[in-house]
């Protein structure tokens, strides 16, 4: 009850909260394009004041970059540049290669551009600086001339091809000028003329914007806004301007950090998708949530994108709306948290007990918790459940517990059945042992052969060996089976020689003590047996049969006959490669049982 209680409350809170967050949203997108758009129209405002300058100076009917008309011409661009803040400079070419300019970068001056057969003539005429506060007449005078060799041809660059070619008004892409060494986009248009005998003559009227005029002016706007940032792109996705780093853009290069980086991407895989492009969506980045305006400036192909966070925008209203929701979820919890308190006190020990169940399931019987409880009920399944593992920990000391786990593990029924499997097999035993039962007492007996299987058990487990069976002081182990094994042959024989070796240590002590030595014979043998759970109905075991066991076994054998401690078969020498030492034995030994002889080796350490 407290569960349906608590969804419907959610979902009511979850409805009114994603209704506020809408409303939110809605509203942070009219504020931001608003702004967006007040600095579209400035951005606009700044070109077309550009393209109004320059289509000015191309209907002066006196324009001449060079002649009688060039001073008056000189005078006229000088005028227009100081009249207007956006430009960096405005200048005039002919087809033949004169030019003439007026630079507000890098001094005030008049570059007056006469090109040669051979070279090209430049003439500065530098002007007092911008600080200087004087009437118009002392501000145009010349305060020195220099004259400069140059390769300059203004008939090749991008701004004076582009305006013939399109035979209109262009917009150059960023490029660097040759006057003042900075990165910046031309405005040019061609002006045709007829000159007094009749023939055309067409000039090219440019005007030059730099991009740190452009960054000056849109940061200035956007710290003017208050909030959020701009940028301008180029066409190609190059930043041209913005106002979220400090200082001018002084290389072309895409948007890679940052917000600006981030909603790049955006706009780049928006515009491979299909259909229009989005002017007005939201992204996250950085952890904060930004509301994005774009839009296309026409004449030039550059895109205008700004963005705000979220929160500058509607931090209150946002705050207002989470605390609501914060007292509503934190009430909810409240009520939950009371009603599963109240549930647990009868819920917890069923809980509790379910997972000991699973461990006694799953022959997990070390440790098992006890659960104390005040319900009787609990009480009895408690003590139920505590009889049932005790019984089963005393059970499992007789059966092979991992070969079970794996059986079950790998979906084996645990009934009789039985399926050919390639594996490795050793048998183990030790020397002189009817003697050494003999000699000394059956307790100190008994603890030997413990401690000599606790050697070997621990031996084989960590090379993925599976005890099959004890048969008195010997030991049946398989490699491969129940489980596949990866090079069962090599792991069944380091096993050897690790037993060995931890047999000496261990004899070394027992000689201390005057105790007599186990010294351990060995027979290994690999090929195809039948294995699986096999038995009668109501007892059953998980083993294996076949020649391999009993050749395995007869291999172990025949150490006692040539002196040896591990032998092992042709096909388990095969599969080692060469990693292992061993030692071909001479004599095709003759194995109890089998016509045929058999080719043995000696595994060595």
């Amino acid at each position: 009850m407290s569960a349906v209680a608590l969804s419907q409350s959610l979902l009511l809170v979850g409805l009114g909260y994603w209704g506020s967050q809408r409303l939110v949203s809605d509203i942070g997108r009219s504020a931001h394009k608003a702004n967006h758009d007040r600095t579209e129209d400035k951005v606009l405002a700044f070109l077309a004041k550009t393209e109004s300058v320059v289509g000015a100076l191309g209907d002066s009917p006196t324009l001449r970059p060079t002649g009688p008309s060039a001073d008056q011409t000189a005078e006229l661009l000088w005028t227009l540049l100081q009249q207007s803040p956006e430009l960096d400079s405005t200048y005039v070419a002919d087809d033949e290669g004169q030019m003439l300019m007026v630079l507000r970068y890098p001094a005030p001056a008049v570059r007056r551009i006469s090109r040669g057969p051979s070279f090209t003539t430049e003439t500065w005429e530098f002007k007092p600086p911008s600080s200087v506060q004087d009437d118009a007449r002392h501000r145009y005078a010349t305060t020195r001339i220099e004259a400069r060799r140059s390769s300059y041809d203004p008939a090749q660059r991008s701004w004076y091809i582009g305006a013939r070619k399109a035979n209109g008004p262009v917009w150059t892409q960023p490029y660097v000028f040759a006057a003042a060494q900075e990165l910046g986009v031309t405005y040019a248009l061609p002006s045709r003329r007829t000159q007094a005998d009749g023939a055309s003559r067409t000039l090219v009227v440019a005007g030059d914007v730099s991009l740190g005029r452009l960054s000056e002016f849109v940061r200035l706007f956007s710290s003017s806004s208050g909030q959020g940032n701009s940028a301008l792109l180029s066409a190609s996705h190059q930043v041209l301007a913005r106002s979220d780093v400090p200082g001018v853009v002084r290389q072309l290069m895409p948007a890679k950090d940052g917000v600006l980086g981030a909603l790049s991407d955006h706009l780049l895989s928006d515009g491979a998708a299909d259909g229009p492009p989005e002017t007005s969506f939201s992204m996250a980045y950085g952890g904060r949530r930004y509301l994005v305006q774009t839009s296309r400036i026409p004449s030039t192909g550059w895109e205008l994108v700004s963005w705000v966070p979220e929160d500058m925008l509607l931090g209150a209203l946002q705050r207002a709306v989470l605390w609501g929701l914060l007292l509503a979820v934190l009430f909810l919890a409240a009520t939950l948290l009371l009603s599963l308190r109240l549930s647990k006190l009868v819920t917890s020990p069923v809980e509790n007990l379910s997972h000991i169940a699973r461990r006694i399931g799953l022959l997990e019987l070390d440790n098992l918790p006890r659960e104390h409880s005040r319900v009787l009920e609990i009480q009895h399944l408690d003590q139920a459940l505590d009889e049932s593992a005790r019984s089963l920990k005393a059970f499992s000391k007789f059966v092979p517990v991992d070969v079970i786990n794996r059986l079950i593990a790998e979906g084996h029924a645990l009934a009789p059945s039985g399926s050919p499997r390639r594996i490795t097999v050793m048998f183990t035993d030790v020397e002189g042992f009817t003697s050494i039962s003999e000699s000394i007492p059956a307790d100190v007996l008994v603890g030997l052969l413990t401690e000599y299987f606790n050697v070997a058990a621990r031996v084989i487990a960590q090379h993925g060996g599976v005890i099959d069976k004890f048969i008195g002081d010997g030991i049946m182990v398989l490699w491969g089976a129940p489980a596949d094994l990866q090079d069962a042959e090599y792991q069944a024989c380091t096993a050897a020689l690790q037993l060995h070796a931890e047999m000496a240590a261990l004899n070394g002590r027992w000689r201390a003590q005057g105790l007599p030595e186990f010294r351990t014979r060995i027979g290994i043998h690999t090929g195809v047996v039948i294995a699986g759970v096999l038995g009668s109905n109501d007892r059953l075991a998980y083993t294996a049969f076949g020649d391999v066991i009993n050749v395995a076994s007869r291999i172990e054998g025949i150490n006692k006959q040539l002196n040896t401690q591990t032998l092992v078969s042709e096909a388990t020498f095969e599969a080692l490669g060469g990693r292992l030492r061993t030692r071909r034995i001479e004599e095709d030994a003759e194995l109890r049982g089998r016509q045929t002889r058999m080719v043995l080796y000696e595994l060595l350490a």
